[in-house]
Formats: C-alpha cells, structure tokens, sequence
C-alpha cells in the first residue's frame, strides 16, 4: 500500500469511527426521537455540504491548473515559432 492510499485508509476509518460515535452519543441522548432525527438530518445535510464543497473546490483547481497549462503551451509555441523565423 503506497502513502495515498494509506492516507485514504485512515481517513475513511476516522470519519467511521466519528460517524458511530455521533450516532451512538446521539442514540443515548436523553431527549425525545423527533430533536435526534432533526440533530441527524442536520449531521448529514452538513457532510453533504462538505463533500460538495471539497468537490467544487478540487474541480475549480484542475480548471485553474489545466487553463495554466495550455496558455504556457500556448506560449511556448508562440515563442518557439518567432524564434524559427529568424
């Protein structure tokens, strides 16, 4: 197992582990059912927010990297031909 996968493993074990113990502090919560199924809707709406907003974030990165990439492409081409013309 290289180091990113490692990394992944180890994340994904950690977000596990806090998603049981939520639960399970959740599921002994002295109060009534309906304040935990708002406080659990809550949990997931917000973990679906922040899947979404890490997602946005990397595909808004590749963009960037990507568009730096193909304008110095672009560039060197451009240079490459003025300086052949000599």
């Amino acid at each position: 197992m290289n180091g990113n996968q490692t990394y992944i493993l180890f994340n994904t074990v950690s977000v596990g582990a806090a998603y049981f113990m939520l639960g399970l502090s959740l599921w002994l919560a002295p109060i009534d059912l309906s304040t935990k199924g708002y406080w659990a809707m809550g949990v997931l709406l917000l973990t679906g927010s922040l899947v979404n907003l890490v997602k946005y974030r990397t595909d808004e990165r590749i963009a960037a990297e990507t568009t730096a990439k193909i304008e110095k492409a672009r560039n060197e081409k451009l240079i490459s031909e003025y300086v052949g013309k000599e």
